[in-house]
């Protein structure tokens, strides 16, 4: 094991229903991130993504495999050590924020410190600390309701960070903000691996996100794999001009002895009527000599 890894798992699996009717949604993961360390997790619909990053949080018990973290396997803990053990260790950033409605900003962002050392009362500095740092000092006393997309999940971030934890999970956090707020967020997790040594694990379908991680994973059919390692890389539909995963993408059309790659079918046809309406703008990013 990695003596550096904050979180390690080892054949980390997770399945639903029996006999022929279960479904293995993730098959042996092994996975590691150390401090410091930003990690994108990617891949399409119904991969496994939020069923994986559930396990790693332990809101979801595994069929099989371990998760240790600072290497202490959390997956045989008592249910009942378990809340205090999620809040102080993890910090949750979830797409749809999860605010409490009825309480202020500063409220939100200190409701887990309850269960923290010291509870509330200790974490009101580090609170307004917080809401400085990320622009929420004006905002300390309004609503969700009254906060814009970027505001929520900016108190959000500052709920996650309250205790302090060591490794940040974020469920496809920008994916309810515009280009602007979204790239605002991806900023200060990326800074807050950097800068506080905080280990940060991002669940997307977002690939803005690939600008700031340091590693980016591909989960499919519930199995991961490093893109680096499977020379992964995106090219252009040359019909629509839409980025496309030259690692999964399936949809294709050889022309004078290049293959070119495609969002969908109807791209594909279109293509294949009339190549040469296509190959001005997009050729150089699209086509591969040998295929994906």
């Amino acid at each position: 094991m990695n003596s550096t890894a904050i979180l390690q798992t080892e054949g980390l699996t997770r399945s639903f229903g029996s006999g022929e009717a279960q479904v293995v949604a993730v098959r042996e993961v092994d996975l590691r991130i150390a401090p410091g360390e930003l990690v994108l997790i990617m891949g399409p619909s119904g991969s496994g993504k939020t069923t994986l990053l559930s396990m790693l949080g332990t809101l979801l018990r595994p069929t099989a495999g371990r998760i240790l973290v600072d290497g202490t396997d959390i997956t045989v803990l008592p249910e009942r050590a378990l809340p205090r053990f999620r809040a102080l260790t993890f910090g949750f950033v979830f797409q749809a924020f999860n605010l409490l409605e009825a309480l202020t900003v500063e409220e939100n962002i200190l409701f887990p410190a309850r269960l923290a050392p010291g509870g509330i009362a200790a974490a009101r500095s580090r609170a307004r600390t917080l809401m400085e740092q990320l622009d929420l000092g004006a905002r300390r006393s309004a609503k969700p309701g009254t906060l814009s997309g970027g505001e929520k999940q900016r108190v959000a971030i500052a709920r996650a960070l309250i205790n302090q934890p060591r490794l940040i999970l974020a469920d496809e956090p920008t994916g309810n903000l515009d280009s602007r707020r979204g790239q605002e967020v991806l900023m200060i997790l990326h800074d807050i691996a950097r800068d506080e040594g905080r280990a940060v694990l991002i669940v997307t379908h977002d690939p803005r996100a690939e600008d700031v991680a340091d590693r980016i994973l591909w989960l499919e059919d519930g199995r991961l794999r490093d893109r680096k390692q499977e020379q992964h890389a995106w090219v252009r539909d040359p019909v629509c001009g839409m980025r496309v995963d030259a690692w999964t993408a399936d949809i294709m059309a050889e022309h004078e002895g290049r293959r070119y790659l495609f969002c969908s079918e109807r791209c594909r046809r279109r293509f294949v009527e009339a190549p040469g309406d296509y190959l001005g703008g997009h050729r150089s990013r699209s086509a591969t000599p040998g295929g994906p």
